[in-house]
């Protein structure tokens, strides 16, 4: 899986969220998110990445 696209999706995905340009999330939590996506998906291979990478970021805004 490559890890550009993952971060490419989580930034996306914040857009969503928050204002153009506005990215509540630094270097080390995007780090971390796209490993625990990439994680989740070597673990789940029939999941939907898309899913799985929109289910991260709410759950990281969640908290």
């Amino acid at each position: 899986m490559d890890k550009k696209l993952v971060v490419k999706m989580i930034k996306n995905c914040f857009k969503q969220y928050y204002e153009t340009g506005t990215m509540p999330i630094g270097e080390n939590d995007l780090e971390k998110l796209s490993n625990q996506i990439l994680q989740t998906k070597a673990e789940e291979p029939t999941a939907d990445l898309y899913e799985i990478v929109n289910d991260t970021v709410y759950e990281y805004l969640a908290e």
